[in-house]
């Protein structure tokens, strides 16, 4: 009886708790849409770590050269229903510095002989900025010795690439794929590699939990004013 006395309180506590993080949710997603609305950014040769963080979202625009010698393969991935990987490689840029781009999606098809790392020459290419990967219990250990990437370790990266001695800035962009199904299609089947939408993606679930908790509130309340029977 004491504990389905104290439950509505507390799961109602829980509710309003979430609703607080839902609104604080809904309020960051809106400031990054807005970031991705704003012109693309031109980093500086040195870039400030440190700031990083409140540019996640922004566009970049950056040229440079592939450095196809120390390309990573993050695996595994999926899009659209197919299976591949997400290809990762250091730009030289034209100031001699040096960032990681995920480059975007080949699929198993392409992933492991090498033919999507054939462009050459000096590109342009637009992205967003981003950080390391969040990682759950069940991501195994990156195994950078073995060449198995799966999870973007920007640190771990930037060492396997040739760190700060070799002018490689822990700086990690995502570049952005804006074309249409067809064009997707075709590079797919050409092992070209697809980079992301310009979306957020952020996962938002806080709704589900304030409806989870504040039905088991009223429940619980209900079952505690649920007179005897005789």
């Amino acid at each position: 009886m004491l504990l389905i006395g104290f439950m509505p309180f507390f799961t109602f506590g829980l509710g309003t708790w979430q609703l607080q993080r839902l609104k604080w949710k809904v309020n960051l997603i809106d400031e990054l849409e807005e970031k991705l609305q704003l012109q693309p950014l031109s980093l500086p040769p040195k870039i400030n770590l440190s700031v990083i963080p409140e540019f996640v979202y922004r566009k970049v625009a950056l040229k440079g050269n592939w450095d196809h010698a120390h390309t990573m393969i993050l695996s595994p991935r999926v899009r659209e229903g197919v299976h591949g990987v997400h290809v990762v490689t250091p730009l030289v840029r034209e100031n001699g510095s040096t960032v990681l781009v995920d480059r975007g999606f080949v699929s198993n098809d392409f992933a492991f002989d090498s033919s999507f790392q054939k462009e050459g020459g000096e590109v342009e290419i637009l992205g967003m900025l981003r950080t390391s990967q969040p990682r759950n219990a069940f991501t195994p250990d990156n195994k950078p010795e073995e060449g198995k990437w799966y999870w973007a370790d920007v640190n771990a990266m930037t060492d396997h690439a040739g760190g700060e001695q070799a002018g490689v800035q822990p700086v990690f962009v995502e570049q952005i794929f804006e074309g249409h199904a067809g064009e997707a299609g075709t590079r797919l089947s050409k092992g070209i590699p697809i980079g992301r939408a310009p979306t957020i993606d952020l996962r938002n679930a806080h709704l589900s939990y304030v409806i989870t908790w504040y039905s088991l509130s009223a429940l619980t309340t209900f079952m505690k004013r649920k007179p005897k029977r005789n």
